[in-house]
């Protein structure tokens, strides 16, 4: 997701649309809501016992503190705790503690308990029994490491409030608070890294967003000439919100025409005025996001509306789309493990440079959250090198929104340029980049 825009309804052909809402998705089944709990907690009991002990050893964390607020949330809580919570309760924390060969130590400090996967280490009392509790817990074991979630680079991995952390060190031996560090490395590193079994569920949240797009940009929901940009952007929103998916960003529809002007200089070309309608010869683009199954996905794919005596949209959209499928082919063959975002951005941008593309990179890393931590390949506003998201290192399971887009000038269209704009959710798993639903390689098409 690059831009972000509200729509309003404004044109009453989109009641006609929300008859067709409670149809089920064709060919992508959607997991009954009361069973999403159960899968999630599947997939966080593998990922507690056999990821976290990989990643607190290479980061050199003996113990790990999360400790957070009800409505005030640590960024990293929710991927740590079962299924159905919503929030912290009251102050809870947790503790995860290395005992080297007895495995990881899963403890709540908490007036609340959390299920089997943590063991409760206090009985109750107050606010400053708990903090009391919490110190003597650390003491007991002695780490030699503290970790807490303090960062300046990363928002994920900033989630300790001000009081809280005061609280904590306040609670500590001069001794147990010496040994108080950031824990940005190991919240990257569990934020952005994806398991075999969280792969398959990620595989099918992403087919439902792409079949999504597919039915937005037909007949089924266009009339040309009647449907707005605004009714086709509330078709996708209210689906998910009838599926119960959840949208990490309202979707946003917009389109570009044969004569449009949209200036020289505009780092996006297309009208997204949610009133703008839809007309025959229009290119179409959508931007999509949603989670589902805990996992976030990050979609934009591209359209074309028939127009009297067409059967197929013009070549020069169709080879447009395929100067589009060859700008991604270039970004994907520049990732490889422990390369920088900046390095394969600028390596990508020298290889599309060879092949006379004109182009803007702007990928970023895609998972629990849209905008993920993990290496930062470009921003739209910044061709450069990003510094410090820019310089995480490039590792094997994480997954990307290979975001971007390309222009091109279409002889069909007086020679005006023509930008799409593509983005479709992977997965790199070592060696190469997967995506996890294909991606786009023609035009969807509505034609009558």
């Amino acid at each position: 997701m690059c831009l972000m825009h509200q729509r309003s309804v404004t044109c009453g052909a989109f009641l006609l649309l929300l008859l067709t809402v409670k149809a089920a998705f064709a060919g992508v089944a959607i997991e009954d809501y009361e069973r999403r709990p159960e899968i999630q907690n599947r997939l966080l009991e593998d990922r507690l016992n056999s990821l976290l002990p990989t990643l607190m050893r290479e980061t050199g964390v003996d113990m790990w503190l999360v400790i957070a607020r009800e409505y005030n949330d640590d960024p990293v809580f929710l991927s740590l705790v079962p299924k159905p919570r919503f929030t912290a309760r009251r102050t809870t924390m947790l503790v995860f503690f290395d005992r080297g060969d007895g495995g990881i130590e899963r403890l709540t400090v908490s007036r609340y308990p959390l299920g089997a996967m943590y063991e409760a280490a206090w009985e109750g009392g107050d606010l400053d029994a708990q903090w009391k509790r919490l110190a003597e817990v650390i003491a007991e074991r002695d780490p030699k490491s503290i970790a807490v979630n303090t960062s300046d680079t990363w928002p994920v991995a900033d989630g300790i409030s001000h009081s809280l952390y005061s609280k904590l060190a306040s609670s500590l031996s001069p001794e147990l608070k010496a040994r108080l560090q950031s824990s940005e490395r190991l919240v990257v590193r569990w934020m952005e890294t994806r398991t075999e079994a969280e792969v398959e569920v990620w595989q099918r949240a992403v087919a439902i967003a792409r079949e999504t797009i597919a039915r937005a940009f037909s007949s089924e929901v266009i009339t040309p000439g009647v449907t707005t940009v605004g009714d086709v952007s509330w078709f996708i929103r209210t689906r998910f919100e009838e599926e119960g998916l959840e949208p990490w960003f309202h979707p946003d529809v917009n389109r570009q025409w044969h004569g449009a002007d949209f200036g020289e200089n505009a780092p996006f070309l297309g009208d997204g005025s949610s009133d703008g309608i839809i007309r025959r010869g229009d290119l179409l683009h959508t931007d999509v996001g949603l989670c589902y199954l805990g996992l976030c996905t990050d979609t934009q794919e591209m359209g074309y509306v028939l127009k009297l005596g067409e059967s197929k949209p013009p070549v020069g959209l169709t080879e447009a789309m395929r100067i589009g499928n060859r700008w991604q082919d270039a970004l994907t063959a520049e990732f490889v493990t422990g390369r920088t975002g900046n390095e394969i951005l600028s390596a990508a941008q020298r290889s599309l440079e060879k092949l006379g593309i004109q182009h803007a990179i702007y990928t970023h890393p895609l998972g629990v959250y849209g905008h993920a931590p993990g290496p930062t390949i470009g921003m739209w506003d910044n061709q450069g090198p990003t510094i410090g998201r820019g310089d995480w290192p490039l590792y094997p399971m994480t997954g990307y929104a290979i975001e971007g887009n390309v222009v091109v000038r279409v002889s069909e269209w007086d020679y005006q340029r023509v930008q799409m704009k593509l983005e479709q959710s992977a997965l790199f798993d070592g060696k190469t980049v997967h995506y996890l639903a294909e991606r786009q390689t023609v035009l969807h098409v509505v034609g009558f």
